[in-house]
């Protein structure tokens, strides 16, 4: 059971890097023994899910400013976004902080994700070249460079299990990694695979094929074979609904108990598939759609003239026990789904609550540890459970 994480909310403070104001959201106080120095109480995240709240904001010195993908590290004590003024930001979840600010001018950011060693993360490049490159944000210096892509790359995923990583790009190539060699130890060439990841065991890689609408699922050690399975989305949804499913995936991800493979898309639905059968379990719907993200595969290139979208990574995400799904409302809140639930006849699952958040929800992420959830677009918003709300 994750512990909660609990935060004094006072005060507004100014970022001494001025990045950022800090502001410190109006919220019930704790209860008496936590007020009186107790211990943070440990929940079960059935019990708290729809009293989370927004508590902390932390907003761009630079209005223009978004965030274009947020990342827990294994211990969830640091969150890492990556931001569309080629800048890196580092924040402290257990303080409610943020820590510290890394540029990235010459090369751009995107799909910034923490390896195995919280001082070290990895990023893709969004100018000059299409390297992946990988960053000590201790002394801001690169330990290595991941040459290879010849297109922008859509998709990172590191192994929770080794030092490997893939990689998509819009090159139609899917690459295996080792942190510690510059060369890739795999090689993929597939049609548009924009997303990929990897299952909670680290054995198997789900591959999405966005052109063909399917989900190709390899042997993490025989990649360079046939993929063992194959799920057709478009044919999945064609027996329950004449109506195509989205296209417009933006996010691939397992839950933690293996069984699910969650959709993300732009449009007014997710998909949660059975990642051994692949048969379409629920369609998680929305009222509203797009929050406005460009999907993978559709990044501008450096000169173009693309003016309106920025690049995303997804809004919406499982919570560490695999029960829920929780993704923005298009626009503003955030929306929560139980895959406990019974769908109806149409496969449609609604959401079971609706929390209200001032601010928009373009990028969706739950700490791995820890009772916190963590939303961005402009500003990146800490949310924690109303402890009054879950005692009541």
């Amino acid at each position: 059971m994750p512990p909660d994480i609990n935060f004094d909310l006072l005060q507004v403070t100014i970022d001494a890097s001025s990045w950022m104001t800090v502001i410190e959201m109006s919220v019930p106080a704790p209860p008496p023994q936590l007020a009186a120095g107790g211990s943070a109480t440990t929940s079960k995240i059935s019990d708290i899910i729809t009293t989370f709240t927004p508590t902390k904001l932390f907003s761009p010195a630079k209005p223009e400013s978004s965030c274009t993908s947020l990342d827990f590290d294994a211990s969830g004590e640091f969150l890492l976004t990556a931001c569309d003024d080629e800048s890196l930001q580092l924040y402290n979840c257990k303080d409610g902080t943020h820590m510290k600010t890394l540029f990235s001018k010459k090369y751009g950011a995107h799909l910034a994700r923490f390896t195995h060693q919280s001082q070290s993360v990895i990023y893709a490049s969004t100018k000059v070249d299409d390297t992946i490159r990988y960053l000590s944000t201790h002394d801001n210096q690169f330990i290595r460079y991941f040459r290879g892509h010849t297109g922008p790359v859509t998709c990172l995923a590191v192994s929770p299990g080794s030092d490997t990583f893939i990689s998509c790009s819009t090159d139609n190539s899917m690459r295996l990694w080792d942190i510690n060699s510059s060369s890739h130890q795999g090689k993929l060439e597939l049609h548009q695979p924009y997303l990929a990841a990897f299952d909670p065991s680290a054995t198997v890689i789900a591959v999405a094929s966005v052109s063909t609408s399917s989900i190709l699922m390899y042997d993490v050690r025989n990649y360079d074979k046939a993929p063992f399975a194959t799920f057709e989305l478009d044919k999945l949804a064609s027996e329950i609904s004449a109506k195509p499913p989205s296209r417009q995936w933006t996010k691939l991800e397992f839950s933690n108990d293996g069984k699910l493979l969650l959709i993300g898309t732009l449009d007014f639905c997710h998909y949660l598939v059975d990642a051994f059968s692949g048969e379409l379990v629920a369609i998680c719907h929305r009222k509203a759609g797009s929050t406005g993200r460009s999907p993978p595969g559709q990044l501008p290139r450096p000169g173009q003239n693309s003016s309106t979208e920025i690049p995303g990574q997804g809004d919406v995400c499982f919570t560490p026990d695999g029960r829920y799904v929780i993704g923005g409302a298009g626009q503003q809140n955030l929306l929560i789904w139980d895959t406990q639930m019974e769908p109806a006849q149409d496969k449609n699952l609604r959401p079971i609550s609706e929390r209200e958040s001032r601010c928009k929800t373009a990028l969706v992420g739950f700490n791995p540890r820890y009772n916190m959830i963590a939303s961005a677009d402009r500003e990146v918003v800490f949310w924690v459970p109303d402890e009054h709300a879950a005692a009541a």
